[in-house]
Parts: C-alpha cells; structure tokens; sequence
C-alpha cells in the first residue's frame, strides 16, 4: 500500500523555503524521517549542488538574526555549534566586529535606557551585556557613553 509521505528532498526543500539551514542542522531533521536505504548525505550533497544549501548564506543569515538582540561571543558559539568551516566563521566575525560597539548600545537602551547610579545596579548593566555575548571593550564603551549621556543631561 503507497504512502503519501514526502521524500527527504521534498522535505528538505520545505524546510529550506521557511529559512536557511546548516547541512549538519537539515541532516538532523531529515534523520527523523528516514527510512532503511535513505541517503541523507545524497540528498544534502544535491542541495549544495542545486545551491539551494548554501554554508555561507546560512552564517550570514544566523549572524543577521542574532546580531540584533546578542554580542560576538553568542553568535560565534552558535556558529560553531552548527560545525561550519573555521574560515566562514573567520569572515562572519570579522563584519561583526565593525558594530559590536553599537548593537551593544541600542540592547542596552532598550534594556535600560538610564545610566546605573550606584556600583550594584552598573555591575548588573554589565552582567547583562556580558551575557548577551558582548566583549568587555564593547561593554566598557557602553558604560562610558551612558556616563557621558547622562552626565551631559543632568
């Protein structure tokens, strides 16, 4: 009797349509599906070829996402957690490093919006920023253009 299951490339194509993945992220949701005989390798190695799976487009695309609401540190374990080629992960940190400085402040507006006033209430500013994956320099800078904004309005 016929099923009418999708095929590990039907579903492959699904899951790429909704965002990009990694080839080690779609190999694990398309393990769950196989069968006896299923090649996955095959099946990823033709998305690569037909460039519907693409390494690079996925490190910019998770960089993209996270570089709103996380510093470099976060967004590079996570790239590596995905196993992507040390050189990927090399070109995506470097464009990261452009504006660390400021993703850390607009989180931290958001956040807080307020310069801390007292020494518990910077080191928790600072632990939240840390946290999010942020460097010590970019949070330093953080801290001192609060200072100064607040400085300047009071």
């Amino acid at each position: 009797m016929p099923t009418n299951k999708p095929s590990l490339k039907a579903r492959a194509l699904r899951y790429l349509s909704a965002r990009e993945h990694s080839r080690q992220e779609l190999a694990r949701k398309l393990m769950r599906h196989a069968e006896e005989g299923d090649d996955i390798n095959a099946v990823l190695d033709w998305l690569e070829a037909q460039k519907f799976l693409s390494q690079s487009r996925f490190a910019e695309s998770l960089a993209h996402r996270r570089a709103a609401r996380f510093g470099n540190a976060r967004v590079l374990s996570e790239l590596h957690s995905h196993g992507l080629d040390e050189g990927l992960v090399v070109e995506v940190k470097q464009q990261l490093l452009s504006d660390e400085d400021e993703r850390a402040w607009l989180i931290w507006q958001r956040k807080f919006g307020v310069a801390a006033d007292n020494p518990a209430d910077v080191a928790r500013q600072q632990r939240f920023l840390q946290q999010r994956g942020f460097s010590y320099t970019a949070i330093r800078a953080v801290m001192r253009r609060a200072a100064q904004r607040d400085g300047a309005d009071g």
